[in-house]
């Protein structure tokens, strides 16, 4: 496997409206795209679909994000399955290529990606993948 890191920068948070509410708990989509750099020069919109709940730190997305850029030199795009859980507090995040979802010099890609926010809300990204 070959690691690619960097930061990244989100933009463009753009919830609509709940699209089915009950008992407290709403289902909604978001959209938001992000610039990394670093080993992915890139660009990506990202489409969430988020549950939340009454609890605070409960609740849950799962979203389809499409990256295009330069992965380590290598242009092309490929698309990410995003699935993550926050458990009162407790979070789980699962980040993994699409198989065959990748295009150009990326084609073959395969990986996961990890997400890391800094205390003061900056973000980084760990890819392990391979061609």
């Amino acid at each position: 496997m070959t690691i690619a890191k960097g930061p990244f920068d989100t933009a463009g948070w753009d919830p609509k409206p709940p699209f089915h509410e009950r008992d407290g708990v709403s289902l909604g989509l978001v959209t938001m795209t992000k610039t990394f750099h670093g080993d992915l020069e890139a660009t990506s919109v990202v489409t969430l679909m988020v549950a939340a709940t009454p609890v605070e730190d409960s609740r849950s997305y799962v979203a389809m994000e499409r990256i295009e850029g330069r992965l380590h030199g290598r242009a092309g795009s490929f698309v990410v399955q995003h699935d993550a859980v926050s458990d009162r507090g407790e979070q789980s995040l699962r980040i993994t290529v699409v198989p065959d979802s990748a295009t150009g010099e990326l084609r073959g890609l395969r990986g996961a990606m990890d997400i890391a926010i800094a205390p003061d809300g900056s973000h980084a990204y760990t890819f392990d993948y391979r061609l």
